[in-house]
């Protein structure tokens, strides 16, 4: 059975870091691209990052651009994001998805940026 439990989100002050994690299950994780996905309060669903599967090519929505870095540890089946420079409106539950595996999405880490 695919899963994804993503973990590590909290209360941040604006300026703050925090570090995500998603421990993925039930599929071969090193052959799979991975993404972070967010939904804020009253919002859709957006993309934040992308890594392909060997980890070695990444992308990021405009927002993210800079302040926000996607990795893997294929070892560990594990995703992460780190997160700086963290602001108000980054305020959401963060989701890590496998695009190509069929399976329901996890239930998120939230992450409130706040002071």
């Amino acid at each position: 059975q695919v899963q994804f439990v993503e973990s590590g989100g909290g209360l941040v002050q604006p300026g703050g870091s925090v570090r995500l994690s998603c421990a993925a299950s039930g599929f071969t994780f090193s052959s799979f691209g991975m993404r972070w996905y967010r939904q804020g309060p009253g919002k859709e669903r957006e993309l934040v990052a992308v890594i392909t599967s060997a980890g070695d090519k990444t992308s990021y929505a405009d927002f993210a651009e800079g302040r926000f870095t996607i990795s893997r540890d294929n070892a560990k089946k594990t995703v992460y994001l780190q997160m700086n420079s963290l602001k108000p409106e980054d305020t959401a539950v963060y989701y890590c998805k496998a695009p190509n595996v069929v399976g329901d999405w996890g239930q998120g880490t939230q992450v409130t940026v706040s002071s």
